[in-house]
């Protein structure tokens, strides 16, 4: 049996109240998904899954706003979803930068894009940086949407930008592998400037993080919830918020 709206409602407000006092995190990310699954399950399209996921996306940056977190990075498209169907890559990419064009179009968000752009589409790479550019000035909630992205070739990237930039400032390898340390890395990470994840939630009920900021989430905590992305609703993300507030972080202490 349905449970009635009012009900989730009088819920909703329940765990906002316990949230007040306790720990909010700083930086949010979301791996967002079982669009597909969510779609196929409603007999629907993988398309119409990603567009229901898409969204999602506002409500998610809204109920963060409202519990004041300043950060939130939402993993959109992964290097491996990149060797899907053409058909439906080209369905997904479409909504993804719709998406982006209409986040930023609100002037409400702080939009950055953060992935391996090259792997994309030219026009593709240009509109969304395009996007990112037109709220460079909002002071909002900070939103990192990762495109084209993985852990690993974040990281494989960084040092390749490291190594180049040492290499025109005339410094030899021998040079740089003397005094190198982990901060000069992550100075060329997509996310330099940003602070590391408080909180990764993955939802779907898959349990890994297939290499989501694999570099900065060394202190992270994690909350997996069984809701398809599509079907997540803010009592979900309250309870992980209050998860999260109810855990001890040591941080390696």
């Amino acid at each position: 049996m349905a449970i009635p709206a009012t009900v989730y409602r009088v819920y909703e407000r329940r765990l906002l109240r316990g949230l007040a006092g306790g720990t909010i995190p700083r930086h949010v990310g979301v791996i967002l998904d079982g669009n597909r699954r969510w779609a196929r399950e409603a007999g629907q399209s993988a398309a119409t899954g990603h567009k229901a996921g898409a969204d999602k996306i506002a409500d998610l940056l809204g109920w963060s706003e409202e519990v004041g977190v300043e950060l939130v990075t939402l993993w959109m498209l992964s290097t491996d979803n990149l060797s899907r169907p053409p058909a439906e890559l080209t369905s997904l990419m479409e909504i993804i930068e719709g998406t982006v064009v209409d986040l930023a179009r609100a002037k409400r968000w702080r939009v950055r894009v953060v992935g391996a752009l090259d792997l994309l589409p030219y026009e593709t790479a240009e509109r969304l940086h395009a996007a990112e550019a037109q709220t460079a000035q909002v002071d909002g909630l900070g939103v990192n949407v990762a495109i084209g992205y993985g852990g690993r070739r974040e990281i494989a990237d960084a040092v390749r930008s490291l190594l180049e930039e040492r290499a025109r400032a005339g410094v030899s390898i021998e040079q740089l592998a003397r005094t190198l340390d982990v901060e000069h890395i992550a100075q060329h990470l997509y996310t330099r400037g940003q602070p590391d994840p408080d909180l990764v939630i993955r939802t779907s009920g898959e349990q890994r993080l297939s290499g989501f900021l694999l570099w900065q989430s060394v202190h992270t905590e994690y909350y997996f919830c069984e809701a398809f992305w599509p079907a997540f609703r803010k009592v979900d993300y309250l309870r992980a918020l209050r998860s999260y507030s109810d855990r001890e972080r040591r941080l390696g202490r």
